[in-house]
């Protein structure tokens, strides 16, 4: 309960949406949910883990832009892909497929230090940017059942919300009840989290412009659709294949399946300008629009 002394009931109503939590007041705002690919930060060509600094300084300054405008009004939870440091070692020793030989008990840890170790670079650039970004190191909550995630412990990121920092989460592999190990991807983090949080938007920032009819990568002959819904998903579904370089995650298919969720998704390029600072604050037309 807040006790204001005095009569102010004027600031007393104004404090009905809120809530007090560990003595910070916090307003329950609608959650915005940013995927952005690891593609975009670590390109998974690279034969070695590297970081993409330009393209990521530019990312976190259009965050951090669009941030300062929507802090007050929304949240924002934050989701990066592995990108090479991840899909590298787990294609190299087929820890996605499962824990099968003591070393790879010492492939499970080094690739998860390695994704931990991206995070860090992630978030200290937000944090430049003034996003109160906050490392959330997703295995630490999730359990995995033949390679598909079967819970996701709420509490630690309903708490931070309320606090008002912003969660950053990654892909990463994570406990396995049936196999010790699979790869809890970012594209299955972001419905899980978007279903059970009751995101109001999701923006997926990939290395491509949306949802093409075949990869735009290999054929000139790709044609770009902008919107998505029931009616042409199948059409859509059957056109789709997997991601450039090495990828065990299941590339753009993955993206698509965000079309069971009754919640707004936009794919766009986040290797242009901008695109990524005005889809959160909801003025870019770029890229495919997922909608029922």
């Amino acid at each position: 309960m807040v006790v204001i002394p005095g009569n102010h009931s004027y600031i007393c109503d104004l404090l009905v949406p809120y809530l007090k939590i560990g003595g910070i007041l916090s307003m329950t705002k609608p959650i915005i949910i940013l995927k952005i690919g690891g593609s975009l930060i670590a390109p998974k060509t690279a034969k070695k883990p590297t970081v993409d600094f330009k393209t990521l300084k530019r990312i976190c300054m259009e965050i951090g832009s669009a941030y300062k405008k929507i802090k007050n009004k929304k949240n924002l939870v934050i989701i990066h892909g592995a990108g090479n440091f991840g899909h590298l070692i787990a294609a190299r020793t087929g820890i996605h497929r499962g824990i099968k030989s003591e070393k790879n008990l010492i492939d499970f840890a080094e690739t998860q230090r390695l994704q931990n170790q991206l995070n860090v670079i992630v978030t200290k650039e937000l944090i430049k940017n003034d996003v109160p970004a906050f490392p959330f190191q997703s295995s630490g909550h999730a359990v995995m059942e033949k390679g598909r995630l079967k819970k996701f412990s709420l509490a630690a990121i309903n708490q931070l919300l309320k606090t008002g920092v912003v969660p950053v989460a990654y892909g990463v592999p994570a406990c396995d009840i049936h196999q010790g190990c699979s790869i809890l991807s970012g594209d299955e983090i972001v419905p899980y989290l978007a279903k059970r949080l009751k995101a109001k938007e999701i923006i997926h920032a990939t290395d491509v412009d949306g949802v093409f009819t075949i990869d735009p990568k290999k054929s000139r002959k790709a044609r770009l659709i902008r919107m998505i819904t029931r009616k042409n998903f199948y059409s859509v579904k059957k056109a789709l294949s997997g991601s450039l370089g090495v990828d065990v995650t299941g590339g753009m298919k993955e993206k698509v399946s965000l079309l069971s969720l009754r919640v707004r998704a936009q794919i766009i390029n986040g290797k242009k300008n901008n695109l990524i600072k005005n889809a959160i604050l909801g003025k870019s037309k770029q890229g495919t629009v997922i909608e029922l």
